[in-house]
């Protein structure tokens, strides 16, 4: 790639030295804590230094402003990022990477709860979590925000890399921007659920673009919809451009979103990152892979009821990697539904759709709602040939990848993508609500097994909507009941004891869209509100579906016990305490 270029030192932006005399990394890393001085050398970036092996690229940013962020070759990448437009879209995988750049607004535009800040006069944080295999890192006292990638296999070495930061004579302080306190904002988030109702063509890269490439290629280009890579450890190029406002102004410019989460890849590949060969581990792996990308979903503002995308690359097919990649599927498919968003699937149509379709109608799996498929024929269309049939996804519920790895030029700015033709939009809503069972109660008591009646076929009903099957709501509460309602709970994050107890009972009874509802509002939120409030607080709040003045206290009281704003307003917050259980 012409962007990745030797190392050269410039004065005034980063200085690399290799160090003589370098220890073995206080934190051990797999192919770090036995390297020798010699093969280890410093890297400076605004007075932070690092030691990084000597055989990683090092790539200014300011002497190379085009240069791709790539995570799938070890690198160094020093300075602000730029437009991005370079990046190949077929990037998939990751080694390992660190991204080194100064503090400003677009960057602290990236920091969330989950990064972690030095203390002062230190360049280590000594408790920094990792998150879709991603270490972020503010060191104010260096003015730098660093972001680093890894593998489970490198995490050692990434870590060993972090621990071994100081401070130097260059460093000058810059603090981030301080949190806006509860009630002060009003959240950024998308113009509906995404990618919504769209016929056309659309695109994906490997990041998403600048604001003034989305922008030129929307006044000119032929695409009205672009492929975003959300989340997931196994996504080979950073984001430094995906932030909740570009999310927001994409969408109100009229863009479409179809978000994308590369986690785990199928057994039977080479890949690094491979879910389980064993169903029921796999399945847990995409309830887990799921609950990372609502997270990432939530944090850019991508409400309930869009469609996430599990991207698993091409594999060739046996029937053990078959039922792994399904199993993998359904446990993604469930946890998204349990909170009211779609699930999507991307692969080759010769490999996982093909094993999709081909068990359409089995119900020992959850079937995705979206197929989004490569198949390269060149044909804008969703025609899937021999691969699926006609009749299957067929409610407007498909994305054809019919074009890749090409490079298209618009307004002057030049983006690698892949094309896309979507038909997404009737008939491909969020799991049914409950239907076929009475869910308003005085009090929503404790139900477990053998317990039997009215509120039991309630909860059935309700796991069987989030899509969790407990069998027919019978009212019956039996094995395959407690099955549910501990896959239930598993993806909520709530103790997986098969009883459905207040906390379950609230996070089934608010599940769904989450639209901000307040005195005077009406209708099925609501309701559904003030059932769960009524769980929550373990009182009766009259359920009429109309918010008024006992509604009002009752969501006042639950914010306040709950450590939110008690504005009585619910909005994204209330909403996903109530659907956490809390």
């Amino acid at each position: 790639m012409s962007s990745w270029i030797p190392w050269r030192a410039r004065a005034g932006t980063a200085v690399l030295a290799v160090l003589a005399g370098i220890g073995a990394f206080a934190v051990p890393g797999p192919a770090l804590a036995d390297t020798p001085p010699e093969n280890l050398r410093g890297v400076t970036y605004h007075g932070y230094r690092i030691e990084v092996p000597a055989d990683w690229e090092v790539v200014d940013l300011a002497e190379n402003p085009r240069a791709c962020l790539r995570f799938d070759r070890p690198a160094v990448y020093l300075g602000e990022p730029g437009e991005q437009n370079d990046c190949p879209a077929e990037v998939v995988g990751r080694s390992a990477g660190v991204v080194v750049e100064p503090i400003t607004a677009r960057s602290a535009g990236r920091v969330t709860a989950a990064t972690a800040r030095t203390l002062r006069g230190t360049a280590v944080a000594p408790s920094a979590g990792s998150g879709d295999d991603t270490i972020q890192i503010a060191v104010e006292d260096a003015g730098v925000l660093v972001t680093a990638a890894h593998t489970p296999r490198t995490e050692g070495l990434v870590r060993g890399v972090l621990a071994s930061a100081e401070l130097t004579e260059g460093a000058e302080r810059t603090e981030l921007p301080a949190a806006p306190r509860r009630g002060d904002t009003t959240p950024l988030a998308a113009a509906g659920p995404q990618p919504g109702t769209y016929l056309g063509k659309g695109f994906d890269a490997c990041t998403a673009p600048s604001q003034a490439a989305m922008n030129a290629w929307q006044a000119s280009s032929p695409y009205s919809a672009v492929g975003v890579y959300i989340s997931g450890s196994f996504r080979g190029c950073a984001q430094p451009n995906l932030t909740a406002s570009w999310v927001s102004s994409q969408t109100a410019n009229g863009w479409r979103l179809f978000p994308i989460d590369v986690g785990r890849q199928a057994p039977c590949t080479s890949y690094s990152l491979r879910m389980s060969a064993d169903p029921a581990t796999a399945r847990s792996q995409g309830v887990t892979a799921a609950a990372g990308a609502l997270a990432a979903a939530s944090g850019l503002g991508i409400p309930a009821g869009s469609a996430l995308y599990s991207d698993i690359e091409a594999y060739t097919s046996t029937a053990s990697c078959k039922a792994a990649v399904l199993s993998y599927l359904s446990g993604w498919t469930e946890r998204l539904h349990s909170s009211g968003y779609l699930s999507g699937f991307y692969s080759s149509a010769a490999s996982g759709i093909k094993d999709a379709a081909s068990e359409y109608g089995n119900s020992a799996y959850t079937r995705v709602d979206h197929l989004f498929y490569a198949w390269w024929n060149g044909a804008a269309d969703t025609g899937t040939g021999s691969y699926v049939p006609s009749s299957y996804w067929s409610g407007h519920q498909r994305i054809h990848q019919y074009a890749g790895e090409v490079t298209e030029s618009y307004g002057g700015y030049s983006i690698n993508i892949d094309r896309d033709y979507l038909d997404v939009g009737n008939g491909s809503t969020p799991t049914p609500t409950c239907t076929g069972a009475a869910l308003d109660f005085t009090a929503y008591t404790t139900v477990r097994s053998g317990s039997t009646g009215d509120r039991v076929k309630a909860a059935q009903c309700l796991l069987k909507a989030a899509g969790f099957d407990p069998g027919t709501p019978d009212g019956i509460f039996g094995p395959d009941t407690t099955a549910a309602a501990r896959n239930f709970q598993a993806g909520r994050g709530l103790t997986a004891d098969g009883a459905v107890g207040a906390k379950t009972w609230t996070a089934l009874l608010s599940r769904g869209p989450a639209p901000t509802v307040q005195s005077g509002s009406t209708g099925e939120a609501v309701t559904r509100l003030q059932r769960a409030l009524t769980a929550a607080l373990g009182r009766t709040v009259s359920i009429d579906g109309v918010f008024g003045p006992g509604t009002a206290q009752a969501a006042r009281d639950y914010q306040s016990s709950r450590g939110l704003g008690a504005d009585g307003i619910v909005g994204p917050a209330t909403w996903g305490a109530l659907q956490a259980g809390k």
